[in-house]
């Protein structure tokens, strides 16, 4: 199937300029002014921008977490994703405890077989190098295109891992090509923390934040880098929220390591105070590392602003607020950690970023597509809009109108973290490998059409935006 669309306004990292896209056999094929060519569909983009797919590398669809499962299914989740722009993410296969690599990778497959409406890859989640997958498995995974390691430093008793695990899986990852993944908080000190507030009746949602306090998170984000530098591998830092984590990665960026980070929309929007609200209305706001004080979003806009962020995930993971955050509800410690996003990444950063004059155009389209794409070995097949590259083309109008609202999402979750925004810019069209997905702002995909991507080893695709082709 071929597609032509017309006359729009091409937005890459690096490029902004009005031209026609040829799309045939999933791949763009040519890229120039008026073209004169016949095409199964033509789509009009005039007025409006044509960007490439989003790219999310931070999400969790249908994770056992807490006694509980995400509501957010494969199918549900990947729904959202494309109705917010996003046409390939990389998800979280987390190895359960005991259990190799291999049959955790085989089991977290079978959860997306036959419901994948976009592309999408897989980190994979070390959590037992002793019982369970061993060293050498691991080293075997960027072969399989799994390219990348994900280790939690916080959620002791569960997902945390040890020091010396952390460490071996970075010597495994400078010896692979990988790039290791943290998630930075000491948990240690916040299961002091926790049960000392548990002891002393301090039970409501506000508590998930006092007791996971920023330097916790500050210490563990210095404490991987050190550990990184040390046994030589990339260490890219997830969801970082705060000045104390902030500052670590800034110092490591200008002394030239190989640290890069990411933070997540709700990080700009969603303070401390929201935990406060009552009603237990707080819950929904529960997710790790927690809202912050106010001013940490000015930090975070500079921080995404100047690269010592590079990328803008979602980290959806997505719950009911009724009927699974209130399995908390008298003990702050046991509501599911996480909230829903992967809809309005692209709609909220334009309004708030590109619309308030906190960012480009360019950089938007570096911090949701591009840099993730590269960072993640999908690049340039994935992130830009290039000769060559697939058709993941999202056509978004920027004047338009949109009111956020759980009752017009497509995720499965019964609230949204951005209730009652009015953002101006939405997404019209999306195509993924030149499939119309997305039509009228509705989801028109059939399950099935979104494929497993295999990824590069960290580090392969980090150059420059490749040069337009034109006609």
């Amino acid at each position: 199937m071929s597609v032509l669309i017309k006359g729009g306004r091409v937005i890459t990292a690096a490029d902004d300029y009005v031209a026609d896209i040829f799309v045939e056999n999933e791949r763009i094929s040519l890229i120039g002014e008026s073209l004169d060519l016949a095409a199964d569909t033509v789509i009009d983009a005039s007025g409006r921008y044509v960007l490439p797919g989003a790219v999310d590398p931070h999400t969790h669809l249908d994770m056992p977490f807490g006694g509980t499962t995400t509501i957010d299914d494969v199918e549900s989740g990947q729904r959202a994703a494309a109705r917010g722009g996003t046409t390939c993410h990389v998800d979280f296969c987390i190895q359960a405890p005991g259990t190799s690599f291999a049959d955790s990778l085989a089991d977290w497959k079978s959860r997306a077989e036959g419901k994948q409406v976009i592309d999408m890859g897989y980190h994979i989640a070390v959590t037992d190098l002793k019982k369970g997958g061993s060293l050498e498995e691991l080293a075997s995974l960027p072969d399989q295109g799994i390219t990348s390691y994900k280790l939690f430093m916080a959620y002791k008793g569960a997902l945390m891992v040890d020091d010396e695990t952390l460490f071996k899986t970075m010597e495994v990852a400078a010896e692979t090509g990988a790039l290791v993944m943290v998630h930075a908080e000491n948990g240690d000190a916040i299961d002091v923390l926790v049960k000392k507030a548990l002891a002393e009746g301090k039970t409501e949602p506000r508590y998930h934040a006092l007791t996971r306090p920023p330097e916790t998170e500050g210490e563990a984000t210095n404490r991987a880098i050190q550990l990184a530098r040390v046994a030589g591998c990339a260490l890219y830092v997830v969801h970082v929220s705060c000045k104390e984590a902030v500052e670590p990665i800034m110092l490591a960026r200008e002394k030239g390591w190989d640290v890069w980070g990411e933070t997540c929309t709700q990080y700009f929007f969603v303070d401390y105070t929201f935990l406060e609200r009552p009603n237990f209305e707080g819950a929904k706001y529960v997710y790790t590392p927690p809202p912050r004080d106010k001013a940490n979003q000015d930090v975070l806009w500079d921080a995404v602003r100047r690269d010592t962020l590079s990328a803008i995930s979602t980290d959806h993971c997505a719950f009911l607020w009724d009927g699974q955050k209130t399995m908390g509800r008298d003990d702050f410690s046991k509501i599911p950690n996480g909230g829903p996003g992967l809809e309005n990444r692209l709609q909220m950063i334009h309004h708030f970023g590109v619309g308030d004059g906190r960012i480009g155009l360019n950089r938007m389209v570096e911090l949701l597509c591009t840099g993730p794409a590269k960072l993640f070995g999908l690049y340039p097949r994935k992130g830009t809009v290039a000769v060559g590259s697939d058709a993941d083309i999202v056509i978004f109008d920027p004047e338009k109108r949109h009111t956020i609202t759980a009752a017009n999402q497509e995720s499965k979750s019964d609230y949204n973290l951005y209730e009652g925004t009015e953002v101006v810019g939405d997404i019209e069209t999306v195509l993924l490998r030149g499939n119309v997905i997305v039509e009228n702002s509705e989801v028109v995909a059939k399950p099935g059409i979104g494929r497993f991507v295999p990824r590069a080893r960290f580090g392969e695709h980090l150059q420059a935006e490749p040069a337009v082709e034109a006609a």
